[in-house]
């Protein structure tokens, strides 16, 4: 199978590698709209050769999107109706990786090569990006999302299963419109809060080099995603405001009781917030 990836970062990089290295593809055709980007996926070996847009959809057997979200909106319809000119013989497959889904869904629903669509997820990452970040292994063990399967062809989703299988990825199934709301609670979220705590840290230690002596594992863990890149985070908390902004207001209240059991030294509530916290403990090991 040729696989065509388009978007050669952290993602898509590390996609690249272990679908040709563990069999599932015999080779991959890359795209990146950074021609620095592409030299360098090109020159680290993460794809076999780079193609234009056209020559990549025509040649390849299933195409990555692995680009911002607001990029894939775009490219989604664009890549559909290449598919529908091959008309109803077209047996290949497009798929998204994207944080956000309802606009994806929403841009693809009427298109008459809808079903060689399968919207997934593919929950991993680093907060690196580009071509230097992708890495193989990094899938191994996590959950993949597929949305709205049952919009898409049968075969066209099991050739996807297998192909989060040979990632070694646990295939999940649900909506685009409940997969938005669970990750905006347990991705987004975590996001905005290190965003914040690092814009806080930064205005406030003007020292650099106390922050870097004076701060350890738990500012380091916390503020790690803070690193992420603003090219593809400003789409997905565009897109996902109407989920997202209720959200933060519920974390601002949570702040907020904290905030005034420290200001009224109420040593009991405090201890009771820490240990409800701590339920978390069931859940993420």
């Amino acid at each position: 199978m040729k696989v065509g990836v388009i978007g050669l970062g952290l993602i898509g990089g590390s996609m690249a590698i272990d679908l040709r290295r563990r069999g599932f593809a015999d080779e991959v055709i890359g795209m990146d709209a950074d021609s620095v980007n592409a030299e360098a996926a090109l020159k680290i070996g993460l794809v076999s050769r780079m193609a234009n847009f056209d020559t990549l959809v025509a040649e390849s057997d299933l195409i990555v999107l692995a680009v911002p979200v607001n990029a894939a909106v775009r490219l989604l319809p664009m890549v559909l109706d290449k598919f529908h000119e091959i008309g109803e013989s077209c047996r290949k497959i497009v798929i998204d990786v994207c944080s956000v889904k309802t606009q994806m869904a929403e841009v693809a629903r009427y298109h008459s090569m809808r079903r060689r669509y399968v919207g997934t997820h593919p929950m991993a990452g680093t907060e690196y990006s580009g071509p230097w970040a992708a890495m193989s292994g990094m899938f191994d063990s996590t959950a993949a999302i597929i949305c709205d399967s049952q919009e898409s062809d049968i075969q066209a989703v099991k050739t996807v299963e297998r192909l989060y299988d040979t990632l070694n990825m646990r295939v999940l199934h649900m909506n685009s419109d409940s997969h938005d709301i669970h990750c905006a609670y347990v991705s987004h979220l975590s996001h905005v809060t290190s965003f914040s705590l690092a814009r806080t840290v930064l205005d406030k230690e003007k020292s650099e080099k106390h922050i870097f002596d004076l701060a350890s594992g738990g500012f380091s863990s916390t503020a790690r995603l803070a690193k992420s890149n603003a090219d593809m985070w400003v789409p997905i908390f565009q897109q996902q405001a109407e989920n997202l902004v209720p959200i933060i207001d519920e974390y601002i209240k949570k702040v907020q009781e904290f905030r005034d059991a420290i200001a009224d030294y109420d040593e009991a509530k405090i201890r009771d917030m820490i240990v409800e916290s701590n339920k978390i403990r069931r859940i993420i090991k």
